[in-house]
């Protein structure tokens, strides 16, 4: 999920991670169910949080699911506003997705992208009101709701978390119009990052992770 970021308001994760290489649609990892965590507390979960947080930053997104990083885990961190502008910053392990009831829920058709669909947007229908039910990194259970905007990133990268992309919701015509659109701007998607990259390293006083 896209968004833009103030770089002098990120929270402290960002500044302990590195950035970290970002899948592509296509890479079997993303077409998979991921792995349930099952050891909370660890050094190597919290670096792995920090890092994908960083990364999302420097790819502008809202939300980083971990297999887009090339980890097999159910794990996401997101920083992604609602439709009121509150800002929602956090990470959910695996996260299980609660929608309202059908005749209670209202669909909403809005424009989405993903950062391993570099440079595409489509509009996909979503519900305006999610909760997520998960652990966070200490195995402290965690239950998030969001509307508007928010809503449509909780369902978006616990999607991922299943094997799935927001393409797999697009019809068969849209679906090539979204890569076709990916093949065009994905250069573009790709200097922009090493780009922020670059920037943000500058700015810690240090150099970006690989």
């Amino acid at each position: 999920m896209p968004v833009r970021h103030d770089p002098m308001s990120l929270p402290p994760e960002a500044a302990r991670g590195s950035v970290r290489r970002i899948t592509v649609v296509g890479e079997e990892i993303l077409s998979r169910p991921c792995q349930e965590v099952t050891e909370f507390g660890t050094a190597e979960l919290s670096a792995l949080i920090d890092d994908m947080f960083l990364t999302m930053y420097v790819a502008d997104g809202a939300g980083l699911a971990a297999n887009q990083v090339d980890v097999d885990l159910r794990l996401f961190v997101y920083d992604c506003p609602d439709d009121d502008g509150v800002r929602h910053i956090g990470h959910i392990i695996n996260p299980v997705l609660d929608l309202p009831d059908p005749g209670s829920r209202r669909l909403v058709e809005d424009s989405e992208g993903c950062l391993s669909v570099p440079g595409a947007t489509m509009t996909v229908p979503r519900t305006d009101r999610a909760v997520v039910r998960g652990f966070d990194k200490d195995g402290d259970p965690l239950v998030i709701e969001g509307t508007g905007y928010f809503a449509r990133c909780l369902q978006h990268e616990t999607d991922h978390l299943i094997g799935h992309t927001y393409l797999d919701r697009l019809s068969k015509r849209d679906r090539k119009d979204a890569l076709r659109q990916m093949e065009d701007r994905r250069e573009d998607v790709f200097a922009r990052r090493e780009r922020k990259a670059g920037s943000l390293a500058r700015q810690d006083g240090g150099t970006p992770g690989p």
